[in-house]
């Protein structure tokens, strides 16, 4: 498994912007598609975006795709998500994890390693 620690969360006023980031450790990083998650209080976790093993294949949740872009940067073993024009229910802590397939990259039962979570607040 692949040991994952997200920063970059942090409170920021709605339209505005945010870049998280997930370092990797180990070698097989670029082995692993990799997804961001969100979960508020009270709520399952829910899926916002997904990036392939080489990058070249992206997925996103409706309510986040035109502002949000998730990329990775294998040789610094590196997830990135960038958030842009922020809305207070984007209010959650935001978790990165791995995967084996794309396919069901939007399952959270797919990912089999996951960070400790970073926290992101938007306020109105």
């Amino acid at each position: 498994q692949v040991q994952l620690v997200e920063s970059g969360g942090g409170l920021v006023q709605a339209g505005g912007s945010l870049r998280l980031s997930c370092a990797a450790s180990g070698r097989t990083f670029r082995s692993y598609v990799m997804g961001w998650f969100r979960q508020t209080p009270g709520k399952e976790r829910e899926f916002v975006a997904a990036v392939s093993w080489r990058g070249s294949r992206t997925a996103y949740a409706d309510s986040v795709k035109g502002r949000f872009a998730i990329s990775r940067d294998n040789a610094k073993n590196t997830l990135y998500l960038q958030m842009n024009s922020l809305k207070p229910e984007d209010t959650a802590v935001y978790y990165c994890a791995a995967a084996i397939s794309f396919d069901q990259s939007t399952d959270p039962r797919s990912y089999n390693s996951w960070g400790q979570g970073t926290l992101v607040t938007v306020s109105s």
